[in-house]
């Protein structure tokens, strides 16, 4: 059990008067804007980390911070509640609300696709299905939000994606265990990739990212250009063009990202069963963004590029599979 402000949780409750003075769920439902009628799980986990969760958009993550520095970028959409989702094309783009995890699939990630499965859009629709919410709590010993994510279509894929969202209290992590089981009568593709999108004052000019792997490729001729700068975060330019650097898994799964002049380090990692690891370094002006995505496929180039290339995970009738990413911050 870790400790909350040099006590450990048992001493600190005796100086309470209710677990929530410590560590909680708090339970809202948007009222404004495009989140409007969406529900919302604040987490406080008594360490220095709050975080919200958002159960209509997937139990994805949003808002995060660390002892009040925020970690996570949020764009200009908002998190939208998922009515405005719009599934052709790149229309993703227009409630990519950013925040600390978006999750991508569960049939596809990377650009639209149009093949013999059907058509999706960018990134899939995992990421704005509401979940049935199981557990919404905090004990003295941790905080757990859990809920079932059901991917379905007649005479379509059947996937179904159970989540966790832990964290001990007094810790200063979060872990995100999610188990997928196909429960179609046929065989499904899979592809899931877990965007997470840190921002400022974590990032910022100076700030360094390490990714151990055994390989690092350029997406396109714009990550070319910044190969030799890819760990490196300057200051915000405008007019920036995205890069994007595919990396294959070393055996140590992590990325670390490190602003020495606040004192502030974030570590993500994930599981073997997400051998790919996607960096998006995009530090223009209003869009100051890293992305670290870890991913179960190479194939940056969408569903229909996967199949073409031999690269398509696919998922057997009753079959699962389990998929975990933890995000620790500290000082240093």
């Amino acid at each position: 059990m870790a400790d909350i402000l040099g006590l450990p949780v048992a001493d600190a409750l005796q100086r309470v008067g209710s677990l929530d003075q410590i560590a909680r769920v708090d339970s809202f439902v948007e009222t404004e804007g495009v989140a409007r009628g969406a529900r919302l799980l604040r987490v406080v986990n008594g360490g220095g980390l709050e975080f919200d969760v958002h159960p209509d958009r997937g139990l994805d993550i949003g808002a995060a911070s660390f002892q009040g520095l925020s970690l996570a970028w949020l764009s200009s959409t908002g998190i939208a509640a998922p009515g405005f989702y719009e599934p052709e094309g790149r229309g993703w783009l227009r409630t990519f609300g950013g925040g600390l995890v978006t999750t991508c699939g569960l049939d596809n990630f990377g650009p639209p696709a149009d093949d013999e499965v059907g058509v999706v859009g960018m990134h899939g629709r995992v990421g704005h299905i509401p979940a049935r919410v199981t557990a919404a709590e905090a004990t003295p010993e941790r905080i757990l939000i859990a809920g079932t994510i059901r991917q379905s279509s007649v005479f379509a894929e059947n996937l179904v994606m159970r989540r966790e969202i832990g964290s001990e209290v007094g810790s200063s992590t979060l872990t995100i265990s999610d188990t997928v089981t196909n429960e179609g009568a046929s065989p499904s593709p899979l592809m899931v990739l877990y965007h997470v999108n840190l921002g400022w004052p974590l990032l910022d000019d100076g700030t360094t990212l390490e990714i151990p792997a055994t390989s690092v490729t350029a997406r396109d001729a714009d990550a070319e250009a910044g190969f030799g700068s890819k760990h490196e975060i300057g200051a915000p330019v405008a007019g920036f063009r995205e890069q994007v650097y595919i990396h294959e898994a070393a055996a140590e799964r992590y990325a670390r990202v490190t602003n020495r002049a606040r004192g502030l380090e974030l570590t993500l990692r994930y599981s073997e069963t997400l051998p790919a690891h996607f960096e998006w370094k995009m530090t223009a002006t209003k869009h100051y963004v890293l992305g670290l995505e870890p991913a179960n496929t190479p194939e940056i180039n969408g569903r229909a590029a996967a199949r073409a290339n031999g690269r398509l995970p696919r998922l057997e009738p009753s079959e699962s599979i389990s998929y975990q990413i933890s995000v620790e911050v500290g000082r240093i």
